[in-house]
């Protein structure tokens, strides 16, 4: 049976990225600074409501170029981490944190196998 793994991670890395990418612009355009309220409103600096969203924009965009697609998983999975202990956790699994862990396994994936198809880093190995 001929595998499909190639393209499933595709569709896992250019979902994902959407997903970022629109959580990060979301965060601006509905007011970072109601965002900066809420992090501060968690112990968390203000500022670090711009540095995550634009980590999350920049991240997004990566992934779904398929652009150092390893590294911006862990970057993004950390974001993942600290939204679920710092916000989510107290609201227990169901609406609460289960979509943060389902993102979670999906940069989990993707840092684990990197993403091959149609990728910029694919591109790049090819030079090599």
């Amino acid at each position: 049976m001929k595998s499909y793994a190639s393209a499933g991670t595709l569709i896992i890395r250019v979902i994902l990225g959407i997903i970022f990418l629109a959580h990060g612009l979301d965060k601006f355009g509905s007011g970072i600074g109601n965002i900066e309220g809420f992090f501060e409103s968690l112990g968390i600096p203000a500022f670090m409501a711009s540095v995550v969203a634009i980590i999350e924009i920049v991240g997004g965009i990566a992934l779904i170029l398929g652009f150092a697609t390893r590294i911006a998983s862990v970057i993004l999975g950390i974001v993942l981490i600290v939204a679920i202990v710092q916000a989510k956790l107290g609201m227990g699994f169901l609406n609460g944190y289960e979509l943060d862990v389902a993102l979670l396994a999906m940069a989990a994936h993707l840092a684990l196998s990197g993403s091959s198809l149609l990728s910029v880093d694919s591109f790049f190995a090819k030079k090599r």
